[in-house]
């Protein structure tokens, strides 16, 4: 195996999410693209009024590097609503509730980086109420 592995746009393909497809959410899986071993990273595209699964990471610890637009990240519990514009990053602890949203008009674009690379270690929420 290679040392290094480099992702570039023109050799990428979005793919619908395998959950709430039906909200357009669109990823880019760099963990199996770029052969990552100690970590997990993905891209995402989520249009206007999009959302993610609420969830609790059990283990992973999760970065969100916003690369386009305006992400809405409700977190803790009582959720915290906290607006990252493009450029904004943001760190959350395993066994914080996790709740991504696009609330703006416009697409927004993030990667979402965690570790360790565990997979099912999570635990899905009830929907948020509404605000």
């Amino acid at each position: 195996m290679s040392q290094f592995a480099v992702s570039r746009p023109a050799e990428r393909s979005w793919i619908p999410t395998r959950t709430l497809s039906e909200h357009g959410r669109t990823i880019i899986d760099l963990t199996a693209q770029l052969g990552l071993e100690h970590s997990r990273a993905r891209l995402w595209r989520y249009p206007p009024g999009a959302s993610g699964v609420p969830h609790v990471e059990r283990e992973q610890e999760e970065v969100f590097v916003v690369l386009e637009g305006t992400l809405t990240l409700m977190l803790g519990d009582p959720a915290r609503r906290e607006l990252l514009p493009r450029g904004s990053v943001a760190a959350v602890k395993p066994g914080t509730p996790i709740h991504v949203h696009n609330d703006s008009d416009s697409e927004v674009m993030f990667l979402a980086y965690g570790a360790p690379p565990i997979v099912d270690a999570v635990d899905e929420l009830p929907e948020d109420p509404p605000s």
